[in-house]
């Protein structure tokens, strides 16, 4: 596949994804409503909710971490990957 024929995944910044997610808990929204007012998809929707959300915990699935938490790991895992083949070398 060319480059210029794959689709491009548009970026949110986290202040739009928290604000959708505010209009389904705070405003009343429905998931549905929401995406479609935004021009975004019904699970980008749905996944920024429940990050919203914060964690649960059930008996059989671990906590779901919310995006600040996603993202700051990630950004651990990144410097420790730097780290480890800077001393490869």
């Amino acid at each position: 596949m060319s480059e210029q024929n794959k689709h491009k995944r548009p970026k949110y910044t986290l202040e739009f994804k928290k604000d959708a997610a505010k209009l389904v808990n705070e405003k009343g929204y429905t998931h549905k409503q929401a995406a479609y007012n935004l021009g975004v998809s019904l699970g980008a929707i749905g996944c920024w909710v429940r990050a919203e959300k914060g964690p649960t915990v059930s008996a059989t699935k671990k906590p779901v971490l919310n995006l600040a938490e996603l993202r700051m790991e990630r950004e651990i895992l990144k410097k420790a990957a730097v780290f480890f083949a800077q001393e490869l070398q």
